[in-house]
């Protein structure tokens, strides 16, 4: 049923609803890990710091969790499971791991999904988020990457995290001292993960030439990209928590600045560092390393720039707007 529901979609993309296609790609593509990331990063420098930890820490509890399930389940992606599935070419690229559950279902329930259901968000910008978050999974579908059970599952388990990252913000705000032993619960977690996914077997079947289908460490890549997320970021977060204190109540003028200075670190730490620590140290913990190097600058490094650059002159600024 799902393959054949898949079949009808991809006859509807080849033929009358080609026009779709690159629509449906720019939805993809806006949930893909380092985008959904880089937006996230951007909301919590410059927008609202509150509402940036409270997605940042969804963010890095779903990767955790859609890695998890990815190595636990070990499913195919479509395309390996019936010959007749032609996804488009274009998402390929993005299409990495295993296929359930669908890692862009839940950075959409993350970044949409998560903004939909939080308390403070106001009714029409809720609407909009959940047609956002809607859309991902569906779009998932129409490229015929993924099947109608891994988005289901991955939207639904996504919404789950977010709700459990509400909780946990409004036991920090109880209980501040908490937010080491979340820490330590977080990467104890990442490091269990890690093991589980070094150690398991993974299926091993082959094509009529006897080529080898699917290599299960290379379909571990993404687990581990999570793993080096989740420590870099719960190691940041306790630190700049407790020492850096950075604040987004600052005028707009610097919220510019925080924006193209942030942004462009990042972007120079994807495309130049992070590719040369992977590529330098090799497997899995050249993954883990960059990763964590990654989520390090997003937390901690950059907002210790902008607080140490800008001092108290961008809050009496704020204030004085």
């Amino acid at each position: 049923m799902d393959i054949q529901y898949l079949l009808w979609l991809q006859e509807f993309r080849e033929g009358p609803g080609a026009f779709l296609t690159d629509f449906m790609l720019k939805v993809s593509t806006i949930s893909e890990m380092i985008v959904s990331l880089a937006i996230i990063a951007v909301i919590y420098w410059c927008i609202d710091k509150k509402i940036g930890t409270y997605l940042l820490v969804g963010w890095n509890g779903n990767r955790l969790m859609n890695g998890l399930l990815k190595v636990a389940a070990c499913i195919y992606r479509p395309w390996i499971r019936d010959a007749r599935i032609i996804p488009d070419p274009t998402a390929l690229a993005a299409a990495t791991g295993y296929s359930f559950p669908s890692g862009h279902s839940m950075n959409g329930a993350t970044l949409f999904g998560g903004i939909a259901v939080y308390r403070d968000t106001k009714k029409p910008l809720k609407i909009v988020m959940f047609l956002l978050m809607l859309l991902v999974p569906f779009s998932r579908n129409f490229l015929t990457v993924h099947t109608p059970q891994d988005v289901i599952v991955g939207t639904v388990v996504g919404l789950l995290v977010m709700f459990g990252a509400m909780k946990l913000m409004d036991l920090l705000e109880k209980k501040p001292q908490a937010d080491l032993w979340i820490a330590l619960a977080f990467v104890a977690a990442a490091i269990a993960i890690a093991i589980f996914a070094t150690i398991k077997p993974y299926p091993v079947d082959y094509d009529a030439d006897g080529k080898i289908l699917v290599d299960g460490a290379k379909m571990a890549n993404d687990t581990f990209k999570a793993v080096g997320w989740c420590i870099g970021f719960f190691g940041g977060w306790l630190i700049e928590r407790r020492f850096v204190k950075f604040t987004t109540d600052v005028s707009t003028s610097t919220k510019v600045v925080r924006f193209v200075a942030g942004g462009t670190g990042f972007y120079f730490l994807h495309e130049a560092i992070c590719p040369l620590i992977k590529n330098g140290i090799g497997g899995h913990p050249g993954i883990v390393l960059s990763s964590l190097l990654q989520m390090f600058y997003v937390v901690l490094l950059a907002p210790l720039l902008f607080r140490l650059i800008e001092g108290k002159s961008a809050v009496d600024k704020a204030a004085a707007e």
